[in-house]
């Protein structure tokens, strides 16, 4: 039997987030609730499972608070400002399509 090679994708879903927060104008919904970064990152990753055909894909989040990455290096993410708001009500609802579009999530 011919050994098949599979394709995984791993996306850092933290950085397509912030990607398409900073490239897309501020975009609400009907109720007036941030929207653009949902949707660029929506746009992205149907583009990146188009382009790539993967057998496997996961969306993987970076956690709140210290990682292993804050131990090994003191200066990780120090010059980084705090989320904006608009920005953060958007995560919970990202992760909730992400899920609908049946990918693996890891947080």
């Amino acid at each position: 039997m011919a050994k098949q090679d599979k394709l995984l994708v791993l996306v850092d879903g933290s950085s397509y987030l912030f990607r398409a927060y900073y490239a897309l104008p501020p975009l609400t919904n009907s109720k007036g609730q941030p929207t653009g970064a949902v949707y660029g990152v929506i746009n992205m990753l149907k583009k990146l499972m188009a382009d790539y055909k993967a057998d496997y894909i996961a969306v993987i989040f970076d956690p709140k608070g210290r990682t292993f990455r804050n131990d090994l290096f003191a200066e990780y993410k120090a010059n980084r400002t705090v989320m904006p708001d608009d920005l953060q009500k958007q995560i919970a609802p990202l992760h909730e399509v992400i899920r609908a579009l049946g990918l693996p999530l890891i947080i």
